[in-house]
């Protein structure tokens, strides 16, 4: 895993470090949520750097606290890890991208334990709407799809697409998230 990440962050500076940097921005998401059965709290950093024709790339760092309560077992634990991701803007108005992390996530959320597998990796291809609220301050509004849908995503709690049968029972919950991120330009 150590390896993985190290190979992917000498890789993308190898990229960055050959590319024509146009500008930098700092990139924030926060993520919560919780009920009587549990809860998360965190955030994620980005770095992104701008290059040409639009491309967005950079590393990413992700942090959360999540708690549980389920059939009166309380536990608690800490979700953290980094990836890489890149995005293509259109206009500086619509974006695509991919993302990618591997999270340390000790807990199953299917069956609601600890497992001894404690990485969970995520491929998110989605995209969405890129706005300039500000001078200083630009967010990212967009719906991303995990490929991968690990047992012990940190994300399967977020999962709010479902599909339903002719009784209305759910049959399917589709491994889909919506994401805000503020960037903060840090150089033009």
């Amino acid at each position: 895993m150590k390896h993985f990440l190290l190979g992917s962050f000498l890789c993308l500076f190898y990229i960055l470090s050959n590319a024509q940097l146009q500008s930098s921005e700092l990139g924030i998401e926060a993520y919560g949520g919780g009920s009587q059965l549990g809860g998360t709290f965190g955030g994620e950093l980005k770095y992104a750097a701008k290059l040409k024709n639009n491309l967005i790339v950079g590393p990413s760092f992700r942090i959360q606290r999540s708690w549980s309560n389920y059939l009166n077992v309380q536990s608690q634990f800490t979700i953290y890890g980094g990836g890489v991701f890149a995005h293509m803007r259109y206009q500086d108005k619509l974006f695509a991208g991919v993302e990618f992390q591997m999270l340390h996530s000790p807990f199953n959320y299917i069956t609601f334990q600890t497992i001894q597998n404690k990485w969970a990796p995520t491929l998110f291809v989605g995209g969405g709407f890129y706005l300039k609220l500000a001078p200083k301050v630009n967010l990212n509004l967009g719906l991303f799809y995990d490929l991968i849908n690990a047992d012990n995503s940190p994300f399967r709690s977020s999962y709010n697409f479902k599909i339903k049968n002719e009784f209305g029972q759910v049959v399917r919950i589709l491994p889909i998230i919506y994401r805000i991120t503020l960037y903060i330009p840090l150089s033009k």
